[in-house]
């Protein structure tokens, strides 16, 4: 465990160039406290230990601001920056160096049962006040802009930006004024 929390640490000095030591990562990083309460709420959660699961991740939001819910799944090297606000709901499924910023929201769109929240691929964006609502997948190395609205899938190594989120880069790629439109509509 003490090894799989030095790898949160590292991922989050890797990605942060105000992040200046360990220490203050662990001292002063409310995205590392969020993932280490959701580690421990999830494990709870997993063994329906399910009051207490709530417990903590209520706790966890009231003290970080990040709302992530104890049956969320959650790779490894998540990275919350400046993260009030965010949200991360009951059946999402997030791959491994994903970074989300401030407003970030993983949600549903209704009271369906069952799967109702977005999987996020490995090595993601999904910056300011973005929304991915609904049951389906962000492919890998794919970037969300801010304030985006996704509701449907996101193929990968894409850029979506809009409301409703459209891909404006394929591969780093632009798709410029419509060139590029038979290829966008394919794959969205």
């Amino acid at each position: 465990m003490f090894r799989q929390i030095q790898k949160e640490i590292k991922s989050i000095l890797d990605r942060d160039p105000a992040a200046s030591s360990v220490w203050e990562v662990i001292l002063c990083y409310p995205g590392f406290h969020a993932i280490m309460f959701h580690r421990a709420a999830h494990f709870l959660y997993k063994r329906n230990w399910r009051l207490i699961a709530r417990m903590i991740s209520h706790f966890s939001r009231f003290i970080t601001g990040i709302e992530i819910h104890p049956g969320a799944q959650i790779g490894f090297g998540l990275f919350i920056d400046h993260g009030m606000g965010v949200v991360i709901g009951e059946t999402s499924v997030i791959g491994d160096n994903v970074t989300m910023y401030q407003g970030a929201v993983l949600g549903g769109t209704g009271k369906s049962s069952g799967k109702r929240h977005p999987d996020i691929g490995n090595n993601v964006i999904i910056s300011s006040g973005a929304k991915v609502l609904g049951s389906f997948k962000v492919g890998d190395n794919s970037k969300i802009g801010a304030g985006s609205i996704v509701l449907k899938e996101v193929p990968p190594n894409c850029t979506v930006v809009g409301i409703p989120a459209q891909i404006v880069k394929i591969d780093e790629e632009p798709i410029l004024n419509g060139v590029g439109k038979e290829l966008r509509t394919a794959v969205m």
